[in-house]
């Protein structure tokens, strides 16, 4: 792993030149480097992620931002950046300075894990993932098994010429196992992983049993029958709750949507979307938080913003530019995928806050319906407000209490709607599990972001996936 640290006095220099020529200017460092290893029946893939190494540099031309990247920290690398923001700084013919709050934060974040996968041998990942593999595979009647173990760390070092200067380490490993069953010519699939910030740690909690529960729900689906079709109660789980905040409620938060006029959410700012038991926040401090960060792309703290508070509309997501032009403050969620990606508001770990009320409560409530387990995707819809939520497997709600197993569906309809409908939030008997995920914006632009919640009721519409 790069210390970034070591190429202070480098990037120093970069950013002194870059002060004499504009208002503001800054520099994100990154160096990253990780493995992925992958078994199934026909093979085991062990594969080196990309090793990333090298900068960008952004100022403020008077009217605009300006950037350059750089794939190195040796001066000739950097210095060819800064000759290529210089010459457009210096055609810039406006003088203005740059919108929003710059930051001033100066702080370090690593938090070395109890075991750090990066001192595991390939060979020992590999043994690992094979594991997972066996203990799926075993089970009578599971045709195919995919196991995977992952780890990925990434240094990430902010420095600006309003004296910020960040600099963070996250260790994220993540590992799971897909069960596959044929039968009949009809084939079904279940899955489970987990994972986090830290170290090899993290997978001791994943036991031989979770993967055979995994391969049970996969032949249990083989003779399940299809879901109700038809507007009807949902109840999501714990993974299709964080799911729900995620992909159909959160991208209407990022408010460089508000800026573009594209998002739905804009003109209800301010409104009771849900009953008074709804709280839904994002929080990029969470301990271990798969979405975590230490700060942001722009040197701010990763904090904790309340989007929905007891059912009304009161935050939003921002960096410096949306929060200028909305009248807001930036919350620490401008994120970059690495140095050669540009920066966008993007959730970090969001989820909706547990209530008080018991399984049976929410069964009783939902009188005839059906839970909805086992998100499998999310579709978002940031300028109608609308959405699609498709899951694995679920059970019928039948009198008020929980049915027999069906297949995978799709849960769709107004996001306002189902705000509005909801009339039951879960208690949990455990701290919140944030779920491990990875969520695109723009071209691509993978990065990690946590999400979570309880059991959720409302009304929707649902049909088979």
């Amino acid at each position: 792993m790069l210390n970034l640290r070591d190429h202070e006095a480098e990037l120093d220099r970069a950013l002194g030149r870059l002060g004499q020529r504009s208002k503001f200017a800054e520099i994100l460092a990154q160096g990253s480097q990780g493995v992925v290893v992958n078994v199934d029946t026909k093979s085991h893939r062990a594969s080196a992620l990309p090793r990333v190494a090298g900068a960008v540099m952004r100022a403020w031309a008077g009217d605009r931002w300006v950037e350059a990247a750089a794939s190195g920290f040796d001066q000739p690398t950097l210095d060819r950046a800064v000759d290529s923001l210089e010459r457009e700084l210096a055609a810039s013919t406006s003088n203005g300075s740059p919108p929003g709050e710059s930051s001033t934060t100066v702080g370090s974040r690593i938090q070395r894990p109890a075991r750090p996968m990066s001192e595991m041998s390939v060979e020992q990942i590999v043994d690992l993932a094979q594991d997972y593999f066996r203990w799926t595979s075993a089970v009578p009647g599971v045709k195919n098994a995919q196991s995977s173990v992952g780890w990925w760390d990434d240094e990430r070092f902010y420095l600006n010429t309003a004296g910020a200067r960040c600099h963070h380490v996250a260790h994220r490993v993540r590992g799971g196992v897909v069960a596959i069953t044929f039968e009949n010519g009809k084939s079904e699939f279940d899955y489970t992983a987990q994972g986090g910030l830290g170290g090899a740690e993290l997978l001791d909690a994943f036991t031989e049993q979770q993967a055979q529960d995994v391969a049970h729900s996969a032949l249990e689906l083989l003779h399940a029958p299809a879901p109700p079709t038809g507007t009807m109660s949902v109840l999501l789980d714990n993974g299709t709750t964080g799911t729900f905040a995620h992909e159909s409620f959160g991208h209407g938060t990022e408010a460089d949507q508000f800026v573009r006029d594209r998002s739905y959410l804009k003109p209800r700012l301010g409104e009771q979307l849900g009953p008074e038991a709804l709280t839904i926040w994002d929080d990029g401090s969470v301990p271990g938080g798969w979405g975590s960060v230490a700060f942001d792309d722009e040197g701010h703290p990763g904090e904790k913003t309340m989007l929905i508070d007891h059912g009304r509309f009161v935050g939003a997501l921002h960096d410096r530019d949306s929060a200028a032009a909305l009248g807001a403050k930036a919350t620490g969620n401008t994120r970059r995928s690495d140095f050669l990606s540009r920066a966008y508001v993007r959730m970090t770990n969001i989820c909706i806050e547990p209530g008080d009320m018991s399984m049976e409560e929410l069964l009783e409530e939902a009188g005839n319906g059906v839970v909805l387990e086992h998100w499998t995707s999310g579709m978002e819809d940031p300028l109608g407000g609308q959405m699609q939520l498709k899951v694995q497997r679920g059970h019928r709600i039948e009198n008020g209490k929980l049915g027999g197993v069906v297949t995978s569906m799709a849960l769709s309809g107004s996001v306002l709607s189902f705000l509005k409908d909801i009339r039951g939030i879960g208690k949990l008997n455990h701290p919140m599990e944030i779920e491990t995920g990875f969520c695109g914006k723009g071209h691509g632009d993978y990065l990690p972001t946590g999400d979570g919640g309880p059991y959720l009721l409302s009304r929707a519409v649902v049909g088979p996936a």
